[in-house]
């Protein structure tokens, strides 16, 4: 009888498992079928395995070729693979492949368009199919995946948007990716709110995806949201619409609105680093290894961010920070590494004798790390005019531009090296919420430097003007009103307010009703509504935290989303080894599921 597995999505998550099953298949399943210990012709395997997804294999929805050529990708093209190396930990084979700009012969440094990149992907994908030996053969559906039934014990059926027959299959893993959500209540009563007084209202959305014609030319916009969603929106609704940079300076079109734009921050995410990294790294992990997190893990009562999490990613920052400073720019410090550091090892975190061990020793405060002062970079800034306002958060973002360009800074290159170290740790104790993952997008994944570049002309030009920090929104009088303490007193109007950020995919508001309905049956939600997975492969757990035998799940709505389905190479990544563990644990089953069936 021929085993089949179901993967629900087709993006660059189910690409990263179908590689890493075809990697894995000849050790499972080579020469007598049985154990790892040889890399036979795989001719053991018969497998039938179905894709599921409405959108092209490789890129899936998020990555798909139809898409604005004006978008870019947030990463330069060096930054990206789909491949493993040496780094990642896995028990499985590494099997090497082009980065992105080695498939395309580009310029390592270059920031390719989305559609550039959803050929690299197809690329990847289909490499991974013609790497699967004879037996395995896998289905596209191009449908949506509606309902999964089955009992723990026995086959799945995979019910699917047009047929009235389900898959019927072993195994199902969920790789869906990014969801659309339901209105939580503050978005549905600004959406009421906006459709009784005829106004514009656009709740958190995929910006690629969103039907921006309502944003009438030279409409005044309250824009919520300063990190990569806005970005996209201001590309579309500017140069989308016709407008040009000369140089420094933006030609508009005309058939642009203005858009006033704040956030909890009130700045955009921090530059892109534009140098590479030259002599030693920082020794990495350090204090936010394997074994703290061990130590979290095994704590009987749980263990709590901010108490006993952040402590931890603070003084491994700052070991990575003070490393790079301190052997790349001695001449800024006052005391010899060696001393300092065994001095840095013996202070408790965030203690005070770490305070005054780093005064000490780094005399300028600018060379020092603040994570709280980069976190909130408006907080206790108070302009008097709405015109020194602009003029304060151009030079923000004009010195933040000089500073990640600048080789001299190159602690801030540690520190995003340790963030990437961090974060591989963190994978491993579920989901952190919210606040953690937009503090590594600010400081980690911010937008291209030349994005930045042109929001500063679109300032100058009128076009983007800034309102400021921890911006509060209100509905009255048939508009939307924006206020903000950075600008005391002064209160912007606008018929049209635009969400700029992501939906949240909870499991109780997404619109997958597959997820829903697996919820409703029993799934265990996080309490921040991600579906719970076991960490060591994905399975997904019910309410009691038993582990479901047949059901795996990765990526973004699942609890272990602290990793994207591509990655920088050679960062031990998260999501590759979270891909073969899933991938080994299904050809396991499966090659179980037959060795039983021959007997």
């Amino acid at each position: 009888m021929r085993r089949s597995l179901v993967i629900v999505g087709a993006g660059p998550r189910g690409t990263g498992l179908l590689e890493r099953i075809a990697a894995n298949v000849p050790l499972l399943y080579g020469n007598s079928g049985g154990g790892d210990s040889g890399a036979g012709d795989a001719s053991g395997a018969e497998v039938d395995i179905h894709l599921v997804d409405p959108y092209p294999p490789g890129g899936g929805r998020i990555w798909r070729r139809d898409q604005s050529p004006l978008l870019w990708m947030n990463s330069q093209a060096q930054d990206v693979t789909l491949f493993t190396d040496d780094t990642v930990e896995l028990a499985g084979p590494v099997k090497e492949g082009p980065a992105l700009h080695e498939w395309g012969r580009l310029d390592g440094r270059t920031f390719v368009s989305r559609r550039t990149q959803s050929g690299y992907l197809r690329w990847v994908y289909e490499r991974a199919l013609s790497a699967l030996p004879a037996g395995v053969t896998v289905h596209e559906h191009r449908r949506r995946a509606l309902r999964v039934s089955g009992s723990r014990e026995g086959r799945q059926q995979v019910w699917l948007e047009g047929r009235p027959r389900p898959l019927v299959t072993d195994l199902v893993i969920l790789a869906q990716g990014h969801l659309d959500a339901e209105l939580d209540s503050e978005q549905a009563e600004l959406a009421a709110y906006a459709e009784r007084h005829g106004l514009v209202h656009m709740p958190p959305d995929f910006t690629a995806d969103s039907d921006l014609s309502p944003l009438a030319p030279g409409e005044s916009v309250i824009v919520r949201g300063f990190g990569l969603a806005f970005v996209d929106l201001m590309v579309l609704l500017t140069e989308g619409r016709g407008g040009r940079y000369e140089g420094d300076t933006y030609v508009p079109s005309g058939r642009e609105p203005v858009l006033y734009v704040g956030s909890r921050r009130g700045v955009p995410y921090h530059s892109k680093i534009g140098y590479d990294w030259t002599g030693e790294r920082p020794p990495l992990p350090r204090y936010l290894g394997p074994a703290e997190i061990d130590e979290l893990l095994a704590r009987p009562d749980g263990h709590d961010f901010r108490r006993d999490v952040w402590p931890l990613i603070e003084k491994e920052l700052g070991f990575a920070h003070y490393h790079r400073l301190f052997t790349a720019h001695p001449g800024r410090t006052a005391m010899d590494w060696t001393d300092f550091d065994e001095k840095y090892a013996a202070c408790p975190p965030g203690s005070p004798e770490l305070h005054a061990l780093v005064s000490a020793a780094v005399p300028d405060p600018a060379d020092r790390l603040d994570l709280t002062a980069l976190d909130r970079p408006l907080d206790g800034v108070r302009h008097t005019s709405y015109e020194a306002l602009q003029d304060g958060l151009r030079r923000y973002v004009t010195a933040d531009l000089d500073r990640r360009h600048d080789p001299e800074h190159s602690p801030d290159l540690a520190v995003f090296l340790g963030l990437l170290s961090v974060y591989g740790q963190l994978v491993r104790l579920g989901d952190l919420g919210g606040w953690w993952h937009g503090f590594f997008s600010y400081l980690a994944s911010g937008p291209p430097g030349p994005r930045l570049r042109q929001l500063l002309a679109l300032s100058r030009a009128g076009v983007v003007r800034f309102l400021g920090a921890d911006v509060s929104v209100r509905a009255e009088d048939g508009v939307f009103r924006a206020e903000s303490p950075t600008l005391p007193g002064h209160v912007t109007e606008a018929r049209a307010l635009v969400e700029a950020r992501l939906p949240q995919p909870t499991l109780e508001r997404t619109r997958d009703p597959l997820l829903r309905e697996l919820y409703a049956e029993g799934a265990q939600a996080t309490p921040a509504g991600l579906l719970a997975v076991d960490p060591a492969d994905g399975r997904v757990l019910d309410r009691a935290g038993a582990p479901h035998p047949r059901r795996f799940a990765l990526g973004p709505h699942t609890n272990a989303r602290g990793a994207g389905a591509f990655t920088r190479p050679r960062t031990n990544s998260p999501s590759f080894r979270q891909n073969d563990a899933t991938a080994r644990a299904v050809l396991t089953f499966l090659r179980d599921l037959s060795c039983r069936d021959a007997v």
